[in-house]
C-alpha cells in the first residue's frame, strides 16, 4: 500500500466505529504482506470489496503473476468483507481458501472484487474474481472465514487473530 489512499467505506460503518472512538480509515490496512505486494483497497463494505494489485513485483520465475499473489489478494479482500459483515464485535479468521487460475498475466494491474456467497453469524464465504486490465478473468477464488468474538476489552486488531 505504501502511500496513503482513501478507502471508500459505507457511512453507517464509519459512524459505528467512530462511536467507539475508532477512526476506521486510519486503522484499516491490508497488513504488511499487502503493503509489500502493493495491494490497494478501493472500496470496502460487507456487500463488495474492490482492490488492485500490480503484476510487477508479484511474479513467478516465468514472468507471470504468481498464483500465490492472487491468493493473497483474494484472502485479503475476502477477509475485509468478512470483517465488515462481522462488525466491531467480531474478528474474521480465514479457514478455507480455494483458487482456480484461468490465465497468465505479465504486466499491468489486476483487480479483485469480493462478493458474499454466505453471510452467517459464525461464518462467511466470499467469491473473489480477479481480472486483468482487459476485464478478462485471471482467477476465481472462494474464501470462508470464521467470525470469532473480538477482544472482550474492546480492543480490535483487524490485522491479527
Amino acid at each position: 500500500m505504501g502511500a496513503q489512499h482513501a478507502v471508500k467505506f459505507p457511512q453507517e460503518v464509519l459512524d459505528e466505529y467512530a462511536a467507539l472512538g475508532i477512526d476506521l480509515p486510519s486503522l484499516f490496512s491490508a497488513g504488511h504482506l499487502g503493503e509489500r505486494m502493493d495491494i490497494r483497497v478501493l472500496e470496502a463494505s460487507a456487500e463488495r470489496v474492490v482492490a488492485t494489485m500490480p503484476v510487477e513485483g508479484n511474479t513467478q520465475p516465468y514472468g507471470l503473476l504468481h498464483g500465490g499473489a492472487s491468493a493473497v489478494l483474494a484472502e485479503t479482500i475476502g477477509s475485509v468483507g468478512a470483517m465488515m459483515h462481522g462488525g466491531i464485535t467480531k474478528i474474521a479468521v480465514g479457514v478455507d481458501l480455494n483458487c482456480t487460475h484461468h490465465r497468465g498475466v505479465r504486466s499491468g494491474l489486476v483487480t479483485g472484487v469480493a462478493t458474499p456467497v454466505h453471510r452467517g453469524r459464525s461464518t462467511t464465504t466470499y467469491e473473489i474474481v480477479i481480472s486483468d486490465e482487459q476485464d478478462r478473468r485471471v482467477c476465481t477464488a472462494r474464501l470462508t472465514c470464521l467470525l470469532r468474538d473480538a477482544d472482550p476489552a474492546g480492543a480490535r486488531n483487524p490485522a491479527g487473530a
